[in-house]
């Protein structure tokens, strides 16, 4: 569906695109999307639960875990609604203020792998160090430099002209997909949103693998081969939450400045990746690799996981 500037639809009005090319088999794509946003909303609520619920998950490690899926609860609300409105044929504009809602920075993976730091590195001081006042300052401050960092160039956004189509190339809003849209003078945005992809993902990356350095080298000092496994263990849910974040937001950032042109099915599909992957993965991975949540669980379903294969 073209639009264009002359169309019916204001300044602050865009409309949302779904699979180009696939919009006859939209009702069957909505029945596995409705199910990964299923799992989801479920699954992050369950691991709050089990979280809130069991008194010894009341530590530090927990707690950041929380946050984590508090964000993925976030990430997983702010687009259900368009994306499955785009399939279920609900309706595809949305408004400036909605897709400005739908931008959010986290640094929650920095400071869980700080937790893992402290409780490897520094077990006898692990309890002294990480209180719940300093756990909250932490929460605070992720907020903070979240939106600290966000909120220059989503003010701006309010100001430009959008005199290009009102065409989106999502079924959710992207920071550079409307700049794509904007008459107005960009550069700042788009160096600013550049340079905040480069130096916060960088840096907190670059701070991770510091971590993880650290990690080894007090890992790997151990005298007992079951201890030195059983440390490493407490850090798997974390790597792979980690990659699973990193790996797609650097490919939607990197590959479309940088690299060859995409088809509009592979664009849109690094984009759903993005926004699904994450919150999807996070509380399957913890569920599974975390024994605490793990055995939660079992009791709640005792039926439902003694059917399934034995855990390791």
């Amino acid at each position: 569906m073209s639009v264009g500037p002359d169309s019916k639809l204001s300044n602050s009005t865009f409309l949302l695109a779904g699979f180009p090319g696939l919009e006859q088999h939209y009702p069957w794509l909505s029945i596995p999307f409705s199910c990964i946003y299923a799992v989801v909303l479920s699954g992050n609520c369950l691991v709050l639960h089990v979280i809130r619920t069991e008194p010894s998950l009341h530590q530090p490690m927990f707690y950041f875990l929380a946050m984590l899926a508090v964000t993925d609860l976030c990430m997983g609300l702010s687009t259900v609604h368009t994306v499955l409105g785009v399939l279920w044929g609900l309706g595809r504009e949305i408004g400036l203020d909605a897709c400005i809602a739908q931008t959010f920075f986290s640094s929650i993976l920095l400071a869980m792998a700080f937790d893992r730091f402290t409780a490897i590195c520094n077990p006898l001081r692990y309890a002294s160090i990480l209180t719940n006042a300093r756990i909250i300052n932490i929460g605070l401050g992720i907020l903070v430099r979240s939106f600290m960092f966000i909120v220059a160039p989503i003010i701006r956004l309010k100001f430009f002209r959008y005199c290009r189509p009102h065409v989106l190339s999502h079924s959710f809003c992207l920071h550079q997909d409307l700049l794509r849209l904007a008459c107005s003078d960009i550069r700042f945005n788009s160096v600013y949103a550049l340079a905040l992809v480069i130096c916060t993902l960088l840096l907190d990356s670059v701070l991770i693998l510091v971590s993880y350095i650290r990690i080894l080298h007090s890992v790997l000092a151990i005298a007992s081969r079951e201890e030195r496994l059983k440390s490493l263990q407490t850090c798997v849910s974390h790597l792979c939450a980690v990659l699973v974040f990193y790996i797609p937001v650097t490919g939607l950032t990197m590959v479309p400045r940088f690299g060859q042109p995409l088809s509009p099915v592979v664009h849109v599909l690094m984009g759903n990746v993005y926004i699904i992957v994450p919150p999807l993965m996070n509380p399957i991975i913890y569920s599974v690799k975390t024994q605490q949540i793990r055995g939660r669980i079992r009791r709640w379903f005792p039926k439902t996981t003694t059917m399934g294969t034995p855990s390791m």
